[in-house]
């Protein structure tokens, strides 16, 4: 068995080596994301594992695919919005992800910035680097005093709800399908609106979905609280981008932190001195009440390794049994 194993980073080399050698099967990397420019690469190959935020590209990546001979994709993220399950399904490839590789890493995250935002970080830190050390205008709030809205409850979401519920905030949550064992640490509201209204810090924890693409936009947007914070660690879609500066900037909430993005073309890469060419980004980098972040939720070594890990054994498990429990269902 041969693996093509998409889009490495040097932080994944290491584990890829000790799955390889642990496993007795041949793994080779490439840099390079899965698209129509690499997909011919996958034809000496049984299987293939991507992580990219980029599309995977037309039909015909598809129908490149399974003329290759491969039958299956797996993500080692959870998140699946890259790949066009639909023409997945045509071409006869199922999908595989890595749904829990460590949801404390996300959702420590989502503290860390709901922290920041609250005790005026990026503010105070904007002031230093002029040598302004006022505290003027910027006095904060204790977690404690702060009711923290969680929109979907998945391992994700619930982390992050046990982990604001430990710094003494009320967490109140909305999701379609209520996570029971959550019911002493979160109040349920019977809709995200109702989240939204009532939370001073409001953190998104949903996929990416038609239902839930900008959820986030100017009428979400206008019953949030004045002084509150929006936090998205989990999809780009899920803001209307353009609402949110409108927003940020007339004052309807008091900050934001992202890290992810409506376009994410960007992520990883060394764009220093060049023109960007998402012109909201550079609205956004020029808020000193925004925090933005290249999509690192994942990165840590535990979710690197479990990444890695969970995603070739995707591969594994479809080639070897046609099945997995992490089958992704078109």
């Amino acid at each position: 068995m041969k693996i093509l194993f998409f889009s490495v980073t040097e932080d994944e080399k290491e584990p890829v080596a000790h799955w390889s050698a642990e496993h007795h099967i041949d793994v080779d990397t490439t840099r390079d994301p899965l698209s129509l420019a690499t997909v011919d690469r996958v034809k000496r190959y049984d299987g293939i594992c991507i992580q990219q935020p980029v599309s995977v590209g037309a039909p015909e990546v598809y129908r490149k695919l399974k003329a290759g001979g491969i039958r299956q994709i797996s993500t080692r993220s959870a998140g699946y919005d890259a790949i066009d399950l639909e023409e997945a399904g045509k071409n006869g490839i199922v999908v595989t992800n890595v749904p829990a590789y460590s949801p404390y890493s996300v959702a420590e995250l989502a503290v860390t910035q709901a922290l920041q935002l609250e005790r005026h970080i990026p503010q105070f830190s904007r002031r230093i680097h002029h040598q302004d050390f006022r505290w003027d205008g910027l006095i904060s709030r204790e977690m404690r005093s702060l009711t923290v809205g969680i929109i979907g409850t998945g391992h994700i979401g619930a982390t992050a709800a046990r982990l604001f519920h430990g710094l003494g905030a009320r967490v109140i949550a909305f999701d379609k399908y209520p996570n029971e064992q959550l019911r002493t640490v979160v109040a349920y509201q019977p809709s995200f609106q109702d989240v939204l209204r009532g939370a001073d810090i409001v953190s998104l924890h949903t996929p990416l979905l038609d239902t839930t693409r900008h959820m986030i936009n100017k009428e979400t947007l206008a019953l949030m609280k004045p002084g509150s914070f929006l936090i998205n660690i989990a999809r780009g879609g899920l803001i209307n981008t353009a609402d949110l500066i409108d927003a940020l900037e007339h004052h309807q909430i008091a900050g934001a932190a992202l890290d992810t993005f409506e376009d994410e073309t960007m992520i990883n890469q060394d764009l220093s001195g060049q023109p960007l060419r998402d012109p909201l980004l550079g609205r956004l980098i020029a808020m000193d009440q925004v925090i933005l972040t290249p999509h690192i939720g994942f990165f840590t070594t535990t979710s690197v390794k479990n990444m890695v890990e969970g995603g070739l054994n995707g591969v594994v498990d479809i080639l070897t049994t046609g099945t997995s429990a992490n089958l992704v269902h078109i």
